[in-house]
């Protein structure tokens, strides 16, 4: 085998078997009884891939462009472009869904790999190396502390560690004048595998496309445009999912705005050895050859000073640049995440490498040079000396690291003494890589959210809602306990649970107004287990205490509202939902307590504990604005004058379930006589003669367009008026901004294609030469070959 393909799988291998690896060492799934499912991993990525298997299989409740399953009916589109667009997603169609978890771990090693991969094919092609050193680099950036601590359990970040180094080959296309239809093709899959971490990469690529050009002396303005252009069209290419993407995002409900606070010096350089772990700190964690060979470049007599000093400083501004809050919103898009706020670490620990391997270009460093790199690494360790983020393991491991790289790079560079140096170095990354993916899983689990993983409860539940669906003629909702956000994606149904960053704000707006419940800020959405919510929005069947339960006290999909203004809510749930109802179904308590034969609920919001009403009692975890209560049901008053017990404040409401019958069989003789679901849309047949406001039971989300009269709200709900003796009931969903990303992306295609012309009539660039790279047009060399 060629050592260029040899080199390619060699680097990918390291990285899977270091993960592997680190995972059987913590017995974690899928190697031990220890799950991987914590915070937004169990809560979106897998639930969202279970969903992209049932639309790839046919079984979705929805399509493309409008998701049924989940928030009553939301916009799918912008779910896709953050969570699913990887080229790696579809991939989870080839594994059973049951098996849904192990396919998500098979696409996050596989990323892993191919980053590694990525990494080695741009050092070779940047200039020539040790095929080994090659494998080993790319594999200790693809191994970063970003992508074992963080980028595991979010895996479409992943693709931004793949995009950072195809974006920097991308840049030496530019550079070379090489390449033209390529390059924004491959800006246009970054961008649309992780919009959010490809902007982290772009800005990285860019950064290292200014030094290469002025380390080789081809600063030219012609050659910048040529990027922008080709990052442009690239991006054009990507908008017809980007553009809903950002809007989608301009319609959710608002996050919690932070101030960014920079973490202590110490606990940053603590990170950058293997075996740590904070959520609030960087994981800059690399392999020891990297900060080795990276600081050894800086006393390379061989080497140029401008290049050591460039890329020295490179390194140092990225570094940084995480730490002061301008550059830090800027490698944010202009907005400190709500969770993790060094997401950009990756690119640090690219361009680490990308110094380490332009050390090694110019041949193995001296010793002096060696020397120079190893007090480097020693003065780095010294200063995370105080933070109390180091264990013992990480200082035994950089200790026996940097002797063992050292080591090998003192090691005679032929026959058995190059095998032994391989070894030595390939081992250190495995070994280090591998107990900083064991330790990093402990501490999630200990740390971060956790939620049962898969099991055959979960398929129990599944089979029972599967069983009991009836869509469209009625909802089944997956109900509670909840397994974790997006339980309908994942266990099947159509409920009011949804959890996305585009969770939309007139759907939170409008489930907390009915009395809804939610987490993580507002965009966690919860069931809401409640007969009249059941009833408007035709909950027919949903899970509720380890089985189905049904129910006939229900609305079809579209109703028709007498003539009048739209419900204006108010603070309390329970006259909000009579007024979206149209009926009084609620009495209120006398003296504290419920009259007997009404089931009452509690409203309360902000209270965390267990409420009582006799020998039933519920749990409520409650606290604004992160988390709050759901309306809740604390049983039948059987008793006179029963009070309950509250563990705080709130508001008690009696509900009469034969008011709510006579209620709901008064709209049901207005309703639709036909409605007909579609993957993109929804059509019904009103009564004749009918006047008033058709109400959809969706939320009036930005997208909806109706046939004869435009789409309004109603009480949060979809609604059209009814005028002019209209009978059909036609609306249809375009995500915002899609029309807008189609035009962006054929004006890009076009621009292209002009390009493709353009190209085809001209003379190409030379090609570069194996293990190094093209001259670039009036230009020097990019690297002066020095040594092996």
């Amino acid at each position: 085998m060629p050592k260029t393909k040899r080199s390619y799988l060699l680097s990918a291998l390291l990285a899977a078997l270091a993960v592997c690896g680190g995972d059987a060492v913590a017995r974690v799934f899928p190697f031990g009884p220890r799950h991987r499912a914590v915070n937004d991993l169990a809560n979106q990525f897998v639930p969202f891939h279970a969903h992209l298997w049932d639309l790839l299989h046919g079984r979705a409740d929805g399509g493309p462009l409008l998701d049924w399953g989940a928030g009553w009916g939301t916009s799918f589109l912008p779910d896709y472009g953050t969570y699913l667009s990887s080229p790696f997603a579809p991939l989870v169609a080839l594994f059973p869904r049951g098996d849904v978890e192990y396919a998500v771990y098979a696409i996050t090693v596989l990323k892993t790999a191919v980053a590694a991969a990525a990494m080695t094919f741009l050092l070779r092609r940047l200039g020539p190396g040790v095929w080994w050193w090659a494998s080993v680099l790319g594999a200790s950036y693809a191994l970063c502390g970003w992508s074992l601590a963080e980028g595991t359990y979010n895996p479409m970040w992943l693709d931004g560690l793949i995009a950072f180094p195809l974006l920097c080959l991308v840049g030496e296309w530019a550079r070379e004048g090489r390449r033209p239809l390529l390059g924004p093709l491959v800006v246009a899959v970054c961008w649309l595998a992780n919009f959010y971490t490809a902007y982290m990469a772009t800005l990285g690529a860019a950064l290292v496309l200014l030094v290469r050009l002025a380390v080789t002396d081809a600063f030219r303005w012609r050659t910048l445009l040529r990027a922008v252009l080709t990052t442009g069209v690239g991006i054009g290419l990507a908008a017809p999912v980007l553009v809903p993407v950002f809007l989608g995002s301009r319609h959710a409900y608002p996050g919690v705005v932070r101030d960014f606070a920079p973490a202590a010096g110490t606990d940053v350089l603590a990170r950058l050895l293997p075996v740590t772990y904070s959520f609030m700190t960087p994981a800059a964690f690399v392999c020891t050859a990297v900060p080795l060979l990276a600081g050894a470049l800086l006393f390379r007599r061989d080497v140029r000073g401008r290049e050591r000093w460039l890329w020295g400083g490179l390194c140092a501004a990225v570094a940084l640049s995480m730490q002061w809050t301008p550059t830090h919103l800027a490698w944010h898009v202009f907005a400190t995440p709500n969770g993790s706020p060094y997401r950009q670490t990756f690119v640090l620990s690219g361009v680490l490498v990308l110094a380490a391997w332009t050390g090694l270009a110019h041949g193995l460093p001296d010793r002096r040079a060696l020397l120079g790199g190893a007090a480097v690494v020693l003065a780095l360790t010294a200063g995370a000396l105080p933070s109390p983020l180091l264990t013992s393991w990480s200082l035994l491991l950089a200790a026996v690291g940097l002797a063992a790289v050292a080591g090998a790079l003192l090691l005679p560079r032929r026959g058995r003494y190059g095998l032994l140096a391989a070894l030595l170095v390939a081992g250190t990354l495995l070994g280090q890589a591998a107990a900083t993916t064991a330790y990093a899983d402990r501490e999630r689990l200990v740390r971060l959210d956790d939620y049962p993983p898969w099991g055959p409860e979960h398929e129990r539940r599944a089979a029972a809602l599967a069983a009991a669906d009836g869509w469209p003629a009625y909802r089944t909702d997956s109900g509670l306990p909840r397994v974790a956000g997006n339980d309908p994606l994942l266990l099947g149904g159509q409920g009011a649970a949804y959890y996305s960053s585009h969770t939309p704000a007139v759907l939170t707006e409008t489930l907390a107004a009915l009395g809804g419940g939610w987490t993580s800020r507002g965009r966690n959405l919860l069931s809401l287990d409640n007969p009249v919510t059941d009833a408007l929005f035709g909950v027919g069947a949903r899970w509720r205490d380890g089985a189905v339960v049904r129910t006939d006290v229900r609305l079809p999909l579209v109703t028709v509202r007498p003539p009048g203004p739209p419900p204006v809510y108010g603070r309390s749930p329970f006259r909000n939902q009579e007024l979206l109802l149209g009926s009084q179904v609620y009495e209120p308590p006398h003296a504290g307590a419920c009259p007997v034969g009404t089931e009452v609920f509690l409203w309360a919001p902000d209270t965390t504990g267990t409420a009582r009403l006799g020998d039933h009692e519920t749990h409520l975890l409650g606290g604004t604005p992160k988390r709050r209560a759901a309306l809740t049901s604390l049983g039948v008053q059987r008793t006179p004058g029963l009070k309950p017990e509250l563990p705080g404040p709130g508001e008690l409401g009696c509900l009469d379930h034969d008011r709510l019958r006579t209620a709901v069989a008064a709209l049901r003789a207005r309703a639709a006589t036909s409605v007909r679901v579609t993957s993109d849309g929804i059509r019904a047949t009103l009564p004749p003669g009918s006047t008033g406001t058709a109400v959809v039971a969706a939320p009036h989300i930005a997208g909806w367009h109706c046939a004869g009269a435009p789409a309004t709200s109603y009480g949060g709900l979809l609604a059209v008026p009814v005028r002019d003796g209209l009978t059909e009931l036609s609306c249809t969903f375009r995500p915002p901004g899609l029309r807008a990303g189609l035009a962006a992306g054929a004006a890009a295609l076009l621009g292209l294609v002009v390009v493709g012309v353009r190209t085809g009539r001209s003379p190409r660039p030379a090609a570069p030469a194996e293990g190094g790279a093209a001259r670039p047009r009036g230009g020097s060399p990019l690297v002066r070959p020095r040594g092996r």
